[in-house]
Order: C-alpha cells, then sequence, then structure tokens
C-alpha cells in the first residue's frame, strides 16, 4: 500500500476507527516506509492485462454511491503508462449513471478480482472522458474490439492516484469457464489415456474370444 492510498482512503473518521480497533499504529509504520503509491508497478501492471472484469464505483450529485461491473477479453483494461489506465466503454442498457456520476465528481474506485488465487487490487483515480472531443475518434479506434458488433460509445481513462493490494481473507474462490477448463485439463488427458487403453484391452479381448479352442481326439 503506497502513501497515496493511504492519503486519500484514511480519512479522519476512519482512523478514529483504526485507532479504536489497534490497527492505527500499523498503518502509520506502512506509511513510513511506504512510496508514493501513485504509480503501478511490474506486478500491479501484469495483474490488470489478465482481468476479464472489474467493478467500479462512483458517486453522484445527491451523494449516493453507484457500483457498475465491467467485462470484456483479457485485457481489456490497458495500461498506457505507470499512472493511466483506460477501457473502452461500450454500448449498453443506456442509463448512463456511471457517465453523469462522473460529470458531477470524477473521482473513481477500481476493483480488480482474481478469484481463483484469491486476490484483490484497489485504485483509486480520476476519470477522463473521451467522447466528443478531438482525442475521441482516435483513442475510440485504438480501442476497438475485435469483435466489430460492439460498439464504442467512448474510452474512458483513468489516473491513479492510489493503490492498493488488499488482504486475501473471505474471497471465495471462483472460476470462469475457461479457467475451469485449464484445472481440469491434466484430468481429461488421463481420462482420455485410460478410455483408449480400454479400447485396446476390449479389441484384444474381442480378437481372443474369435479363436476357436483346438480340439483333442
Amino acid at each position: 500500500m503506497g502513501r497515496g492510498f493511504q492519503e486519500l482512503a484514511f480519512t479522519p473518521l476512519v482512523k478514529q476507527h483504526q485507532q479504536e480497533h489497534g490497527s492505527r499504529a500499523q498503518y502509520e509504520r506502512l506509511a513510513e516506509r511506504s512510496g508514493p503509491g501513485n504509480t503501478l508497478g511490474p506486478d500491479e501492471q501484469a495483474f490488470i492485462s489478465l482481468r476479464d472484469s472489474f467493478y467500479m464505483a462512483s458517486v453522484s450529485e445527491t451523494g449516493w454511491p453507484y457500483v457498475q461491473h465491467r467485462g470484456g477479453p483479457k485485457g481489456f483494461v490497458r495500461i498506457i503508462n505507470p499512472s493511466l489506465i483506460g477501457f473502452a466503454d461500450l454500448r449498453g442498457n443506456k442509463q448512463y449513471i456511471s457517465l453523469g456520476n462522473f460529470d458531477h465528481d470524477s473521482r473513481v474506485a477500481l476493483f480488480f478480482m482474481d478469484y481463483p488465487n484469491q486476490t484483490r487490487l484497489k485504485i483509486l483515480g480520476r476519470v477522463e472522458v473521451h467522447e466528443h472531443d478531438s482525442e475521441a475518434p482516435a483513442l475510440i479506434e485504438s480501442f476497438r474490439s475485435v469483435d466489430k458488433s460492439s460498439v464504442v460509445e467512448r474510452v474512458i481513462l483513468v489516473h491513479v492516484e492510489g493503490s492498493d493490494w488488499n488482504c486475501p481473507q473471505h474471497i471465495t474462490p471462483r472460476y470462469t469457464v475457461e479457467e475451469l477448463q485449464e484445472v481440469v485439463a491434466p484430468l481429461t488427458r488421463k481420462l482420455a489415456k485410460l478410455d483408449e487403453e480400454n479400447a485396446k484391452l476390449r479389441e484384444k479381448l474381442r480378437s481372443l474370444s474369435q479363436i476357436e479352442p483346438t480340439r483333442t481326439t
């Protein structure tokens, strides 16, 4: 956890609760030996590049938080530089709640989850939306998916101001179809080999049963 995340997330009221529950001193020591934390290192960049979804939280002008799930192929969230990431905003149900919230407050919180390995990366940053500006056409084209049926309405960039690897405790492992296939692949190969061996044995037994026994006089 870098100092940037602590400075943004650990408000005076948060610190009061940390003091009450005995964790304040621990985080103070952590802050003393931590870097700024407003850029993504190699581990964070590699982690994000392998994710096929994330959760995004914004706040409306009435103060209500809103959490949205975003998904796509692995790598759909791109690392532009260590302090800037971005993704294509595809046409959906046209509610535009997050988009409206960004007009009020550009601050955003992102959760990237790796359920099988019980790992979670939190990012705090500020959003930059490109839709009708001069940079939008080139950005939209560069973020366009191989799937041409998906309509990219805009590109959303996130300037990273803090990040934190969260505790793996209480993250329930879950698996996508692709991840399950990787897990069961050795078993699938073993079963296929057994089926092949059984087929050969059955063929051998069939051949032996067709041999007439030698008659003695």
